[in-house]
């Protein structure tokens, strides 16, 4: 069984293989590769050859290939994405442009609302006609206008519009209407991007529910355009292997479900560092943790508790201000990585990013053109990155270039010496960073101090320390393999799948003719979560499925996400339901109202399946301090406090379990490098992960 997993960058793709063999004997190799922006199936195909070729495999032998891609989120942030239509019920033309009446922020008059500025689908392309279906019961009042839906195909038709999204009031409880008007757009639109806002998501909203399917939409031709260019372009280097995708969620889906509903790949990039990050915690006995991916363009943030993954609550899965409403791992990005440039403003401050160099023309010291200075020539100018360590040798650096960017743009505008300006952009960026750490885990109730950092990516293990100490972490971890981690992540994930209903019912005070409903739909639900698992080729025996109910007070705006007791929904199951509710309230916010009754909104069903893990070989015991076997070189390096020291470089790979490096110290390997200022200590955990901690003496 030989498995792959690629995950793009802005900057860099990453890339980790893993090939079983029959008697058991495994082997793990890894490799990096730039990332190329214009198509990024051009670096994937290079990449997984290339590693083919180091691990001495055929392509031909990859039995599975996983994928995390960045596309569907480029094309939303560079709003570069397909002309839409839209045909919606009459009456409600404008429900994207008016969305909720809420301000972004209500008391600033310069703020832009993005959904009226910049609409996914333009007014003139938003076509209404007649049908009404209504509520509670999903009951017909006004037949759908064949003839209409007909006539606004044929002038999408003739606009050359690439996709169309059907949006009707109500679809949720009678998606009749939206899937026949959906059939007469493909008929008359063949080649369009078709799809309905209930096969979308099968919620109650309208607005969130229309905007949903309006992402999906946008994106969805360039997305399926991508993922096809792929799969050939793999087939023609040799590649047959199944190729799954990672979702928003933390599971992989086909090629084909992710043509269909591409909205849910908006954050597949991010999702593979996060199941990454928990799995190395795991190896680490480690469940409560705040990972940190730091690449070359952005900085993605999540928090791990108890070992669970923190999904977003539906109010806040937003992409670019605009509701969407699918299941996402909860991530913060913000532009901060390798590349990010720094720049004197027009006021004469000192900044970092968020605008970054990316993988072209890339950092000074790349010496592909790019002439401003970035985080990364700074610590070539302290001298923590060496020339020939710099990603195993493969790419040269050149440290008077980034010297010459520094001195340039920084150091003789605001008349300081080049070690001050580049340890000032450290300074700069590690709190922009410890800023987006703060307001996603003491903002929330979390206390840093019962966590430990997880600083991973190409750029993590560089600026981990320094961010753990500033937001007072229990601890840093540095993964083996840091900066393939994402990818690492990809390989432990497992097919996943989400189906959901809107079933408005009073927990506490819902009729049996109620709860047999719930049950009923809690069963179609699973039915379609199984029959999607089953064309994926996974047997019965390996499927798994997970009730959720989302739950609010009767009158409140958003809901929280509980789990459901197994079995028939009852009496007792639905009170049941209530008090893990008020659990979770209790959790979110601090306070509960027990005596106030729960309405549960939308029913859903997480379908997914065992999959083969990642297994890493433990390393031989070693329990050597500072090992003279693994140590290369000495350098002059300078740390955050400005002392500038000599200090040794280690081999990671060279490294054995339970060995300690006293700081000051500099590891290094392919993919990264990994810093322990003075006064710290790293140890070498049973699969090769290092756990830093400062040296208390007595």
């Amino acid at each position: 069984m030989i498995r792959v997993g690629v995950d793009v960058g802005g900057t860099f793709t990453d890339l980790v293989l893993e090939a079983v063999e029959p008697g058991g004997a495994q082997r793990v190799f890894t490799h990096k590769v730039s990332s190329t922006v214009a198509d990024q199936s051009l670096g994937v195909v290079q990449g997984v050859v290339e590693l083919c070729a180091r691990a001495g495999v055929d392509p031909g032998q990859i039995d599975i290939l996983f994928h995390g891609t960045t596309v569907a989120t480029n094309i939303v942030i560079e709003r570069d994405g397909a002309e839409v239509g839209m045909i919606t019920t009459k009456g409600f033309r404008d429900i994207l442009h008016m969305g909720r009446h809420k301000r972004p922020h209500n008391f600033s008059l310069q703020f832009d609302v993005p959904w009226q500025s910049a609409p996914l689908i333009k007014r003139r392309n938003r076509i209404a006609v007649d049908e009404r279906i209504l509520p509670p019961d999903g009951r017909v009042a006004t037949r759908l206008a064949l003839d209409q839906v007909e006539q606004a195909a044929e002038l999408f038709a003739e606009r050359g519009l690439q996709a169309v999204v059907v949006g009707f009031l109500f679809s949720f409880l009678n998606n009749d209407h939206e899937l026949a008007a959906k059939e007469i757009v493909q008929r008359v639109m063949p080649d369009a991007f078709v799809c309905a806002s209930s096969e979308v998501v099968n919620t109650i909203r309208e607005y969130e529910r229309f905007s949903t399917a309006a992402m999906n939409a946008y994106i969805g031709p360039r997305t399926r355009r991508y993922l096809d260019n792929l799969q050939s372009r793999l087939r023609a280097a040799g590649v047959r292997a199944h190729v799954r995708i990672m979702q928003s969620n933390g599971g992989v889906s086909t090629v084909e479900q992710a043509a269909r509903t591409p909205v849910g790949l908006l954050l597949s990039g991010p999702a593979g560092g996060v199941i990454g990050g928990r799995w190395t915690g795991e190896a680490c006995d480690t469940r409560d943790i705040i990972t940190i991916d730091i690449g070359g363009t952005s900085a993605d943030i999540s928090v791990i508790r108890g070992g669970q993954l923190t999904i977003k609550n539906p109010r806040d899965t937003e992409v670019a201000h605009l509701p969407v409403l699918v299941p996402m791992i909860d991530i913060d990005a913000i532009g901060a990585g390798g590349g990010s440039i720094a720049y004197v403003d027009s006021g004469g401050a000192f900044r970092v990013g968020p605008k970054s160099a990316g993988a072209e023309p890339g950092p000074a010291c790349y010496g592909k053109g790019g002439t401003q200075p970035t985080v990364t020539d700074a610590q070539v100018v302290l001298g923590r990155l060496d020339p020939e360590h710099f990603l195993g040798g493969g790419l040269h650096i050149d440290p008077a270039l980034s010297e010459q960017a520094i001195r340039t743009h920084l150091a003789e505008p605001l008349g300081m010496s080049v070690t001050d300006a580049a340890l000032g952009v450290l300074r700069i960026i590690n709190n922009n960073m410890a800023l987006a750490i703060a307001s996603n885990s003491v903002a929330r109730g979390i206390d840093p101090r019962d966590y430990s950092l997880m600083a991973f990516g190409g750029a993590g293990p560089l600026h981990g320390v320094a961010l753990g100490q500033m937001i007072a972490a229990r601890n840093v971890i540095a993964p083996l393999h840091p900066g393939i981690t994402a990818a690492m992540g990809l390989l432990v994930t497992e097919p996943r799948y989400e189906f959901t209903q809107s079933a408005l019912t009073i927990l506490q005070t819902g009729g049996e003719a109620d709860l047999a409903a719930l049950t009923a739909a809690f069963d179609r639900l699973q039915a379609e979560a199984a029959a999607q698992l089953a064309a994926d080729g996974i047997p019965a025996s390996d499927q798994s499925f997970t009730r959720i109910a989302e739950c609010r007070y009767v009158g409140q705006g958003f809901e929280l996400r509980v789990d459901v007791p197994v079995g028939p929904v009852t009496a007792t199951s639905a009170h049941e339901i209530a008090r893990r509710f008020f659990a979770t309230h209790r959790t979110e916010y601090g306070h509960a109202f027990e005596d106030q009754p729960v309405e549960l909104v939308t029913l859903r069903v997480i379908g997914a399946s065992r999959s083969e893990t990642l297994r890493l070989p433990k390393l031989a015991a070693g329990g050597r301090r500072n090992p003279a076997a693994a140590r290369l070189h000495e350098r002059p390096t300078t740390f955050d406090d400005g002392q500038t020291l000599p200090t040794p470089r280690y081999d990671r790979m060279r490294l054995l379990q339970g060995d300690q490096i006293e700081g000051p110290a500099v590891i290094v390997q392919q993919n990264s490098t990994t810093i322990v200022p003075p006064g710290f200590e790293a140890v070498v955990m049973r699969l090769g992960d290092l756990v830093i901690t400062r040296v208390v003496k007595e």
